[in-house]
């Protein structure tokens, strides 16, 4: 049977768009289909304009340590419009070099929303297209739990649209959205609540690291309350919200902002249609080669709930992309040791094992751990202190997880990803000479477990 075309794509985000610019650079025939807006989650209402706000909540800092080196300024003003005006801006721009990629590389481009009517069938605004093979990308949507008054909250998609910065926030979460934008409320100058139902946050992430972190938050004078969580939400008649806890305890708020989780984007697509399995949290449900039970229809990034991360789903793509269309060059993705940050203020950056996770594994291990206050920060008045990990296989030598919490951590641990996926042992760490004075030289310098 003669097809539409070999690939149609739903979704036009990161995993998509790579899938659809590469299956078209090997000659396929690919559309995309995408309701939203190009560059999806990522782009629009994810990490690239959270980055940004994070940029902005950082430069507080920066004036405060300013006269340590002998910078005398007058009172900083900030303006919430200016910094959304310009991410605004920014964020079309990148609308626009996503539509080019895409259409400079032969894909065809339908803005709507698509439907599955059979497992090679798609109909959108009203047209139908037939397609060798269908692949999902729809990405992700932010849940808000159904409590009493959860219409007056808001989620991150909101976040990035407030018409102005409200004095008071309450983040309800314990995951990295969670602690970033509280960050970003609390270092633009928001009285910043943090709450989490659970005993620490970033559950998942090394102890060290999260134990650090509460610590520099605590320092900094953000207020976070654990194992704690919302009964209700009642809007008063000046505008401003009462938050009433499962522990009776009642807290105010202009702001109450969910990041408690992201459900799988499937409204309205049609998998009724089709043989498509969601597993038990709703993902769609794949083989190591991103297919479905629905031999030709295909699925990759946050829908099918691995992990949710962008580069991740660039690397899906390629690989669908690759196996489909060029299979010479198909390699599968290799889910271990991808390097993360976390951009709170101050940042995390971890590749590998947490110590938890080692130990688990049944590795002995050795912890080699580093705390010290920057070198930027010896002339101000500021106590902030980094943290700098290593978990090392005690027998191979080998090290298993890298660890930081302290400025431009991501930047400094992509170059040890590198390393680590390479497969380096404490003795290349230690036979590697250390660029100084930087805070990333201490990963070359620890010499002595700190325990076993």
């Amino acid at each position: 049977m003669a097809y539409d075309f070999d690939l149609y794509v739903i979704g036009a985000g990161s995993g998509g768009v790579r899938a659809a610019r590469f299956a078209a650079g090997f000659g396929a025939k690919v559309a995309v289909a995408e309701s939203r807006y190009l560059g999806g989650t990522c782009v629009n209402v994810g990490c690239v304009p959270k980055k940004l706000l994070v940029y902005g909540a950082h430069f507080a800092e920066d004036f405060e340590q300013a006269s340590g080196f002998g910078w005398g300024l007058d009172e900083a003003q900030f303006d919430w419009p200016t910094l959304i005006a310009n991410k605004d801006r920014e964020i079309n721009r990148l609308n626009g070099i996503y539509r080019n990629l895409l259409v400079n590389s032969g894909v065809t481009l339908h803005e709507g929303h698509a439907k599955i009517v059979d497992p090679h069938q798609v109909e959108i605004n009203g047209e139908r297209f037939t397609a060798k093979n269908i692949l999902i990308a729809t990405g992700g949507w932010p849940q808000i739990p159904e409590i009493p008054g959860h219409e007056h909250a808001i989620s991150s998609n909101q976040a990035f649209f407030l018409k102005e910065l409200p004095k008071r926030v309450l983040v309800v979460g314990g995951g990295y959205i969670a602690v970033e934008f509280a960050g970003i409320f609390h270092g633009l100058g928001a009285e910043t609540t943090l709450l989490y139902r659970g005993e620490l946050f970033l559950r998942g992430f090394d102890t060290s690291v999260r134990k650090h972190l509460q610590e520099e938050l605590t320092k900094r004078g953000m207020d976070l309350q654990f194992n704690a969580d919302i009964e209700r939400i009642d809007k008063l008649s000046d505008g401003s919200l009462k938050v009433t806890l499962k522990d009776g305890r009642q807290l105010e708020a202009d702001c109450v902002f969910y990041a408690t989780g992201r459900r799988p984007m499937l409204d309205n697509l049609g998998l009724e249609n089709t043989g498509v399995k969601l597993d038990r949290k709703g993902f769609v449900e794949v083989d190591e080669l991103y297919q479905t039970a629905e031999p030709s229809i295909l699925a990759l990034g946050d829908v099918i709930g691995r992990v949710q991360l962008t580069p991740v789903a660039l690397a899906e793509g390629m690989a669908v992309a690759r196996r489909l269309f060029k299979p010479e060059q198909y390699r599968p993705v290799d889910y271990k040791m991808i390097p993360t940050a976390v951009f709170s203020l101050p940042n995390i950056g971890t590749v590998g094992l947490t110590e938890e996770e080692a130990r688990e594994a049944g590795h002995e291990v050795q912890i080699f751990e580093s705390r010290f206050r920057p070198m930027k920060l010896t002339l101000t008045e500021c106590q902030e202190r980094t943290l700098m990990k290593l978990v090392v296989d005690a027998n191979t030598d080998k090290v298993l997880g890298c660890h930081m919490v302290g400025p431009e951590a991501g930047e400094i641990v992509q170059g040890l990803a590198i390393a680590l996926k390479a497969g380096a042992t404490k003795r290349d760490f230690d036979e590697t000479i250390g660029v100084h004075p930087t805070a990333a030289e201490e990963f070359v310098t620890m010499r002595t477990p700190v325990a076993g």
